[in-house]
């Protein structure tokens, strides 16, 4: 991919863009994501500085996009997102018509769900960590990522939940601790802090902290409670800070996991972790829960994102009998 450059003087156009997103304290695979796409703009451009670039230039890049390169809906708008970024965090520079661009709009899916049986047969093809992290997805209503960063002190074992944090829209909230999972993630806590202290030992015992805790409680990076739930078995390199630490576990390790699973346990149905977490929330559905409190353990801003469970419930198409059923019956 090309390299930007700029003026000896400034740092290079690339390097702006991650300070700006870092001083936002958005996420690293924001970053990787509106820089990757910063980069296809600019080679798409001819090489050219985006400052010497306007509204030719990037309507051309998103026609192309949606025309020639037939992307999903998401991922334009995720383009979109970033040269937005660009132009208004970065180079000072914001085109107010870019704000009027109509985003694509995602075609309404009903998600996959599995019922209870095909629940348990999943997990029965489960076993240790990914055991876990699977309960976990399917118990609580956790996302991948937020299983993947769940740290020791957020998991409250006396008041049976589990206080996420810098969920989706970097909201906090509480979820239940599911009772099954309790014994079991204990067990899987006294490996872990075993670990913990192997590494404090060989002198890699720090963790990453989120956005300025480091500096505000240099000790933190050490404690367990700051751990993560899930640890990796191998140290890695900090790609934002070059620092040797044990971050969780890859996604693809329990992504994989499930997928194995759900063709040993015959499972016909399109099945990823994000299933388990639909399942959560239908399941409770059918079992009279207020979709209020649905809506609060998922952690939705809006209730109607909730109410598409309520399509895809145990009761057939919208609740109705086919008349196969009427005619054969009587």
């Amino acid at each position: 991919m090309p390299e930007v450059t700029a003026s000896p003087a400034q740092p290079r156009l690339l390097d702006q863009v991650s300070d700006a997103i870092r001083r936002r304290h958005y996420s690293y695979r924001t970053e990787e994501s509106y820089i990757r796409w910063i980069k296809r703009f600019v080679l798409f451009s001819g090489k050219r500085h985006p400052r010497e670039l306007g509204a030719p230039e990037v309507t051309a890049f998103l026609s192309h996009l949606a025309r020639d390169r037939n992307i999903a809906a998401a991922t334009q708008n995720q383009a979109l997102a970033a040269l937005l970024f660009l132009y208004r965090e970065v180079l000072g520079q914001p085109l107010p018509w870019l704000d009027q661009i109509e985003r694509a709009k995602r075609p309404a899916r009903l998600p996959a769900v599995l019922s209870s049986a095909e629940v348990q047969r999943l997990l029965s093809h489960l076993q240790g960590a990914k055991w876990l992290m699977a309960g976990l997805l399917y118990g609580a209503g956790l996302r991948l990522r937020e299983c993947l960063k769940l740290r020791v002190k957020d998991v409250d074992f006396e008041y049976c939940q589990i206080l996420v944090r810098d969920a989706k829209g970097a909201k906090d909230r509480v979820t239940m601790l599911p009772g099954p999972v309790r014994e079991p993630l204990l067990g899987h806590l006294v490996r872990v802090k075993a670990l913990h202290e192997r590494d404090l030992a060989s002198g890699r015992g720090e963790v990453e902290l989120p956005h300025a805790l480091a500096r505000k409680y240099p000790r933190a990076a050490c404690e367990r409670g700051w751990k993560f739930v899930f640890p990796s078995y191998k140290l890695s390199v900090d790609p934002a800070s070059g620092a040797i630490r044990r971050h969780h576990v890859y996604e693809n390790y329990l992504i994989r996991g499930v997928k194995e699973a759900a063709r040993a346990a015959g499972i016909a149905k399109p099945v990823s972790c994000h299933t388990l977490r639909h399942s959560f929330a239908t399941h409770l559905l059918e079992r009279g829960q207020d979709i209020r409190t649905v809506q609060e353990l998922l952690g939705h801003s809006s209730v109607e994102t909730t109410m598409i469970y309520t399509h895809v419930m145990r009761k057939g198409a919208r609740g109705v009998p086919s008349p196969l059923e009427v005619t054969t019956s009587g």
